[in-house]
C-alpha cells in the first residue's frame, strides 16, 4: 500500500470513528452509566474501597466460582508427580538426584555409556 492509499484510509477510519463517537456520546444510556459509574468510584474512595471490596460484598460466592489469582485452578488427578530418582555412577561413585531425564550430568552419563545402563543405575526414591 502506497503511503498516500495508507493516509486516506486512516483519515477515513478516522472519520467513521468520530461519528461513532459522536452517537455514543449523545446515547442517554452512556450518559447514565458514566454517571453511575462516578457516583460509585465517590461513594468507593469515600469509604476507602476496592472494586473487589465491592464485589466480595454483593457477590460472596463469586470467589468460589473463579479461578484462584495469577493461574488455573489445578485439575486434580490429571497428571501424576513424577518421583525422585538417584542414580550412582559406579565409575566415580558420584551420585545425582533427579525427577526427570534433563539433568545436564545425566545426560553426559548417557552419551558416554548409553540410556540402558545409565537406567540400571537408577534408585527411586519416591
Amino acid at each position: 500500500m502506497s503511503l498516500i492509499n495508507e493516509y486516506r484510509a486512516t483519515e477515513e477510519a478516522i472519520k467513521e470513528l468520530q461519528a461513532r463517537l459522536k452517537n455514543l456520546s449523545q446515547d442517554d444510556k452512556l450518559q447514565t452509566e458514566l454517571e453511575f459509574e462516578g457516583k460509585l468510584r465517590t461513594l468507593m474512595g469515600e469509604y476507602q474501597k476496592s472494586l473487589r471490596d465491592i464485589i466480595a460484598l454483593l457477590d460472596p460466592e463469586a470467589k468460589l466460582n473463579k479461578a484462584p489469582r495469577g493461574g488455573a485452578v489445578k485439575a486434580t488427578g490429571t497428571k501424576r508427580a513424577r518421583k525422585v530418582k538417584q542414580y550412582k555412577n559406579p565409575h566415580n561413585g558420584e551420585v545425582i538426584e533427579t525427577k526427570g531425564g534433563n539433568h545436564k550430568t545425566l545426560k553426559e552419563w548417557k552419551a558416554k555409556w548409553g540410556g540402558d545402563v545409565v537406567e540400571g543405575w537408577a534408585t527411586l526414591l519416591g
